[in-house]
């Protein structure tokens, strides 16, 4: 029997988390272990890790639980984007070694699996809390604690439009990998396409997007899970915020054109980045880093005098088309009898 669901944890070095998370999963999984396979994915960790994964796959000797270890670190997107390639059943998630996931969660998404056969993508609603000041964290464009606004729980929903409604809320909203349930061979096509989408901090968006051009998409009411703001792997990185404004964001943006979404769409979240850039993020990667900056920010100032271009093209055709039309409507209406 085919299974339904691979639950997949990429890891490195947080041994003490990927058991805690470990205990959730055995917890919360029970019922559904003949619906489900485990996958854990190891980027060589130098703690732990290894004996805690050896460890729970004797606990849960009742359900599929594969394992890999990679001979080197690859980066988390690479090892992320592994999980995703590894899945063998029709749907996958990955999860986070560290984010706090109730136990009814399991059971709501192998429902609706089950009772979507046409699903393409979940999002599971999600909770913020900063990390340092423990306070709740929400996007501005929304009111409660829930980052997703879009409620779409009975499938029959225009999966492209609301995938488009979510990116265009919080970006930070559909790249959050556990709040994403992927349909396997529309996120594996995805990656064929782009196969260059792990040096893409945001290319998670990309493959939601993708999987929603094809399918019917559920986004949920109720929230699911937590996310602990302020401890994202980009935010490590030096040239981070430089790279994720200016180059990672557009070129996630293009990618989705090239999946069928307008591009009047595009255009609209191309100009919507362009005017959420920092230019203080900008001019502190020029002194520090000045012909990287130049060369990122380059290719972004072009791109946004396109998109410019391409909008006051299409309103100026709008506006003709209507006079046009008026035109038409007026000689129709001082014909004589």
């Amino acid at each position: 029997m085919n299974k339904l669901l691979t639950i997949a944890i990429p890891t490195y070095n947080r041994a003490e988390l990927l058991d805690k998370q470990l205990a959730w999963l055995a917890q919360a999984i029970r019922g559904f272990e003949s619906d489900c396979e485990i996958l854990v994915s190891d980027n060589c960790s130098t703690d732990s890790t290894q004996y805690v994964i050896q460890k729970w796959q004797s606990i849960l000797s009742n359900i599929t639980f594969k394992s890999n270890r990679h001979y080197q670190n690859l980066g988390v997107m690479k090892n992320i984007l592994y999980c995703l390639n590894s899945a063998t059943t029709k749907y996958v998630w990955t999860i986070g070694d560290d984010d706090p996931i109730q136990d009814r969660a399991i059971n709501y998404v192998i429902n609706k699996l089950k009772q979507h056969e046409d699903l393409s993508l979940i999002f599971l609603n999600f909770s913020g809390r900063n990390k340092i000041t423990g306070e709740a964290v929400h996007p501005p464009t929304i009111v409660d604690n829930r980052w997703f606004d879009a409620d779409s729980e009975d499938g029959c929903g225009d999966g492209k439009a609301i995938f488009e409604h979510c990116f265009s809320k919080s970006v930070g909203a559909v790249i959050f990998l556990t709040a994403t349930i992927y349909r396997t061979d529309l996120v594996k096509q995805a990656l064929q396409i782009w196969p260059d989408a792990a040096n893409n901090w945001i290319s998670l968006a990309y493959l939601a997007g993708y999987c929603a051009a094809n399918g019917s998409v559920i986004v949920t009411k109720e929230t699911f899970l937590e996310c602990i703001v302020g401890v994202s792997y980009w935010q490590k990185e030096p040239k981070s915020a430089l790279l994720m404004q200016y180059k990672h964001i557009p070129e996630v943006i293009l990618k989705l054109e090239e999946s069928s979404y307008s591009k009047q769409f595009c255009r609209r979240m191309l100009l919507q980045n362009g005017k959420e850039v920092s230019l203080k993020v900008f001019l502190g990667a020029l002194r520090r880093w000045p012909m990287s900056a130049i060369k990122t920010v380059i290719p972004f100032v072009a791109l946004i005098g396109l998109s410019v271009f391409d909008v006051m093209a299409v309103k100026e055709f709008s506006i003709a088309e209507i006079n046009e039309k008026s035109h038409h409507e007026l000689q129709s209406h001082n014909k004589p009898l």
